[in-house]
């Protein structure tokens, strides 16, 4: 019995790593930094609008950093664009070699060497999520984006069919679905949004627009 007692009581837990406990405290630092607007992927942000915005080329900022202009304070460590084929080959043919490289071989997206940032390049006419032929498709950013003083975005209302979307057709993206939570959550979107978007991602959207009520409600 004694026995048994002692073999049920867990070894000591290993001690952690000094890699581990470094991660750790690196992690915190990049998270101030970023949420202070001095991190890296927010200069590398700053450094890719530049050009595009100096040679006129259309884009829309997406991805996370578009999530934090709507309100949505969430860390990423990378910068998402969205051009056409025409204004890649423009970027790519002027600005490689230049503080930029392929992400790899073959890549669409972009390596910041300065800020050592991945800028992931999403394509007008392709399709969100999985890839495969859907209602709901990147948007040319010439015709969707909306401007501001030193940047350009979708609107929310094509930014959050695009998360849908995403999130719908691909198991792996289901962090996109949590985004739209998120965001229907913290801007009190209302329930009738769901009327202004393609009616592939509606119910989608009515489902977690429930869902963000009911975590109000705890």
């Amino acid at each position: 019995m004694v026995r048994d007692i002692a073999l049920a009581v867990p070894a000591a837990a290993p001690g952690l790593s000094r890699e581990l406990e470094d991660r750790v405290y690196a992690g915190a630092e990049e998270a101030t930094r970023f949420f202070m607007g001095d991190s890296d992927v927010q200069h590398a942000l700053e450094k890719i609008v530049r050009p595009l915005e100096e040679d006129g080329i259309s884009y829309a900022v997406i991805g996370a950093m578009a999530l934090n202009a709507y309100g949505y304070r969430r860390l990423t460590v990378d910068v998402d664009i969205l051009l056409t084929r025409e204004g890649l080959e423009e970027l790519r043919t002027k600005h490689l070699g230049l503080g930029y490289v392929q992400k790899s071989p073959g890549s669409k997206s972009l390596r910041d060497t300065e800020n050592k940032v991945d800028i992931d390049v999403l394509l007008a006419g392709d399709y969100p999520g999985d890839g495969r032929p859907k209602p709901v498709a990147f948007p040319d950013p010439a015709e969707a984006a909306v401007r501001g003083e030193r940047l350009a975005l979708l609107p929310l209302s094509r930014f959050l069919e695009l998360k849908l979307a995403s999130g719908i057709s691909a198991p792996h993206r289901l962090r996109d679905l949590a985004d739209v939570l998120e965001l229907i959550r913290i801007l009190q979107l209302p329930e009738g949004l769901a009327e202004e978007l393609n009616p592939y991602v509606q119910e989608k959207y009515r489902e977690l627009w429930q869902a963000a009520q009911a975590h109000e409600a705890e």
